[in-house]
């Protein structure tokens, strides 16, 4: 069995080496965003010095960032076992799945029914939400256990019907780090004769994703949480997409991606996906680089397996401090079923005071509802929410015990 070489991949990561106020960064924003390889650094560089150009031009350079763009596509089309003609890019999830919205709801009947969950980040809850309003649709809402933050399949049950025509479920939770059971949500969907669109945007830096073995007919996902830049991605079925209404100009060439794109981002991303590829060779044991999707599920094999075990060691420090709360799923039996992403709250004080007393002590961790607001309101959380704490692959241990102390210490003085 391969050991994860956490040296070797924090090495890859010139952020985690900056000092700020004489001590470095400890970084558990990641579910906000990720810090990125000095590869991707590299690689948004490179493209301004050797390939800036716009699309379809007759020299050098614009055929250069043509073929970085069409590789980018392929390398993101991997990431999710999909073919690259199959993945549409631009800026981020929730600006995709706003555009999509728009032409797949068009192709909806008045009265026709769209279902949300209260478990999702509100990218894909309310793009539905004002499809649904402009035209004539009915919104049902799909509410999760508050206790564990699930979604149980026997609440779908009574929420689909023959009018249905999509499910809008997100693949892990960003706020408590559930993991849904994608694949069984997709068979009951189906079989009612609806789409199903995933939001994968927490899943994928934390699972090894395969849309078409979920049955997902569409999955988003936002670059930037998975060491890249700023960059979103949408999988559509090719016979799908080709079917819906296209709102775009005239001689776009792509059907979905409206205007020139961000080309250096799509470099970077392309970089991302292949550091991924060397996490694969150097922590899961693959020894084949030219097959890049078999170096994306080792890769993704290693990431769970360290991060697992890394939020285990986070998750029984939590429960060891008086005043501390862990929301969603805290029995380590089930643990498999979320993604190593903690939402706690201290008793005696507030997730934004206790944000600001880290990050005095150069630890980064977000606090408030991070667009899962619907989820935040149920909980009786609102307006402060949790304070969220998102392990990646590239925290060490002890960074863990680093904030376990200083959380140990903010609870001890509310306390107080």
């Amino acid at each position: 069995m391969t050991t994860f070489d956490i040296d070797a991949v924090r090495a890859r990561f010139p952020a985690l080496s900056v000092d700020h106020d004489g001590r470095p960064m400890a970084f558990f924003d990641g579910p906000g965003g990720t810090q990125v390889p000095e590869t991707v650094i590299d690689a948004v560089a490179d493209y301004y010095r050797t390939a800036n150009a716009n699309h379809g031009g007759a020299f050098a350079t614009s055929r250069r960032s043509d073929a970085i763009v069409v590789e980018a596509h392929d390398a993101i089309a991997d990431l999710l076992n999909v073919h690259g003609r199959e993945i549409t890019l631009g800026p981020n999830m929730t600006t995709l799945t706003f555009h999509l919205s728009r032409s797949i709801a068009a192709s909806f009947r008045p009265g026709d029914e769209i279902v949300v969950t209260g478990l999702d980040h509100q990218a894909n809850v309310d793009p539905w939400i004002a499809a649904a309003r402009d035209n004539e649709l009915i919104v049902r809402t799909w509410e999760p256990r508050l206790d564990d933050c699930t979604l149980q399949l026997e609440d779908l049950e009574g929420l689909i019907g023959e009018r249905t025509r999509l499910v809008a479920v997100g693949w892990a939770s960003n706020a408590v780090g559930t993991i849904n059971p994608v694949a069984e949500i997709a068979e009951r969907a189906h079989r009612a004769g609806a789409l199903v669109y995933v939001d994968a945007v927490h899943a994928a830096p934390h699972l090894s994703l395969d849309a078409p073995a979920v049955g997902a007919d569409f999955v988003a996902c936002s670059v930037y949480k998975f060491f890249g830049p700023h960059v979103g991605a949408v999988y559509a079925r090719q016979e799908l997409m080709a079917s819906l209404p296209s709102i775009k100009l005239r001689p776009a060439s792509h059907r979905f991606e409206t205007g020139t794109g961000n080309f250096e981002g799509y470099a970077g991303a392309l970089a991302a996906v292949d550091y991924l590829c060397w996490v694969g060779e150097r922590c899961g044991g693959h020894a084949s680089p030219a097959e890049r999707r078999s170096g994306l599920v080792a890769a993704m094999t290693a990431i769970r397996a360290y991060e697992l075990d890394l939020y285990g060691h986070l998750a029984a420090g939590l429960a060891a401090i008086p005043g501390v709360r862990t929301w969603g799923l805290t029995d380590p039996a089930a643990f498999d079923r979320r993604t190593p992403t903690a939402a706690i709250t201290i008793a005696g004080t507030t997730p934004r005071a206790a944000a600001e007393a880290l990050g005095a002590q150069q630890i980064a961790a977000w606090d408030g509802d991070f667009y899962a607001t619907g989820l935040i309101e149920r909980l009786g959380l609102a307006p402060d929410g949790v304070l969220r704490i998102g392990l990646t692959h590239y925290n060490a241990r002890a960074e863990v015990d680093r904030l376990l102390e200083a959380l140990a210490t903010i609870a001890t003085d509310a306390r107080r």
